[in-house]
């Protein structure tokens, strides 16, 4: 494996993370990319550095980001971003990974891109169902906040600086666990 490889399979790993907490802001991210030569994608994935696909996913992020400041329209969002996120999150793993054999890069990308793309949403909804039933929806758009930051930063990094984005991606994930343990019913004794 070289190390094109590696830092290709970061990048694809620090976008999943990303789709996580927004489905549109990542793939816009690597699109704007794509379309000034920043990063390379795979040949079947050129199409998202176009420029209609640039637009597209522009326009989607900006309706994606404003639509999670209305409660209530933030919860129905989260419902249908779960699977969203994990299909987005696979198709960005698989459209950076360079080098390996369609099996691996295929396999890699469901289960480390989608994987770790729905295990963030999901525990992300979790987290807005709870601040919407303890504050009826009022803190709603810090969680947004929190969320379209955390995607905006760990996008960047993983476009400039995949290996800091992977090692923000495990930090994202322990916290995320944290959160989900605290979430979670406890079993009744």
């Amino acid at each position: 494996m070289t190390s094109d490889t590696i830092i290709s399979i970061f990048l694809g790993i620090g976008l999943a993370a990303s789709v996580g907490f927004r489905v549109f802001l990542p793939l816009f991210a690597l699109s704007l990319a794509s379309y000034f030569n920043i990063w390379e994608l795979n040949e079947n994935w050129v199409w998202v550095g176009s420029l209609t696909a640039v637009v597209t996913l522009g326009v989607a992020t900006v309706v994606e980001i404003f639509a999670y400041f209305i409660p209530w329209v933030d919860n129905i969002l989260d419902s249908m971003a779960i699977p969203l996120a994990a299909i987005a999150g696979t198709a960005v793993m698989v459209s950076t990974i360079a080098d390996l054999d369609p099996v691996v890069a295929w396999s890699l990308a469901i289960i480390a891109g989608g994987g770790t793309a729905t295990a963030i949403k999901g525990a992300g909804a979790t987290s807005r169902l709870a601040s919407t039933a303890s504050t009826g929806g009022l803190a709603n758009p810090i969680v947004s906040t929190v969320e379209t930051g955390t995607a905006l930063v760990v996008s960047t990094a993983s476009i400039f600086a995949p290996i800091v984005a992977a090692i923000l991606v495990i930090i994202i994930l322990i916290i995320v666990f944290r959160i989900y343990r605290k979430l979670r019913p406890r079993p009744k004794t």
